[in-house]
């Protein structure tokens, strides 16, 4: 797995520093909180629906090289990482509350949505997560819509205190991250492999249909 790029570092400490000296100490989603994350949930599926419900099978499966992703792999790992992302936001609310959480947590959220919408820094992606291309579209598009159900039906009506749980991000650079910062990683997750989707289709030899 490669590290994150060093910007990512230094991203993270200035916004650290910004921050009031004083730390949150109520460990729930705010109002505002909620609202925007169930937004940022909805509203990055439809971008990626729209996206690729058009294309054709040759648009679907077409890649710029061996190497890079096609729409249906970057589908996929969007997909797959849903999954996973949850699964860290349940392994960290399994745990018992950390006293620590605010300090720890401290600017993750706002450095969490910095790193992936403005898409800053690369890494490889693990695993579990990395596309296979071998799920038929059908199936794929019914497991992502599936996915995302089950997150936002959480984020409507989760009323457990996420911020004081917290689980280790596998990249040392995000480090501690709570409950919340791992369920708003996935739609902001999703934006960001939108625009990757985005680069896919603007390739001068993307085929036309």
């Amino acid at each position: 797995m490669k590290s994150i790029q060093p910007v990512l570092q230094t991203l993270v400490i200035a916004l650290l520093c910004a921050l009031p000296v004083f730390a949150q100490t109520d460990p729930k989603m705010t109002a505002a909180e909620r609202a925007k994350l169930i937004q940022w949930l909805n509203e990055s599926q439809a971008e990626t629906i729209a996206a690729v419900e058009k294309l054709s099978d040759a648009q679907w499966n077409w890649k710029a090289a061996p190497e890079k992703w096609s729409v249906a792999e970057c589908v996929e790992h969007i997909m797959l990482a849903e999954g996973t992302l949850m699964a860290q936001a349940e392994k960290a609310l399994a745990a018992p509350p950390n006293p620590d959480w605010a300090e720890k947590t401290k600017g993750k959220s706002e450095f969490i949505e910095n790193v992936m919408v403005k898409r800053l820094g690369k890494a490889q992606a693990p695993e579990a997560i990395v596309p296979s291309g071998k799920i038929p579209r059908a199936e794929l598009m019914k497991r992502l819509r599936e996915a995302r159900a089950k997150t936002l039906k959480f984020a409507e009506t989760t009323q457990l205190p996420l911020k004081a749980h917290t689980a280790e991000h596998p990249f040392p650079v995000f480090g501690t991250l709570n409950a919340y910062q791992w369920v708003i990683y996935i739609p902001l997750h999703n934006i960001r492999h939108n625009q990757q989707i985005a680069e896919v289709k603007a390739q001068p030899n993307f085929p036309v249909k």
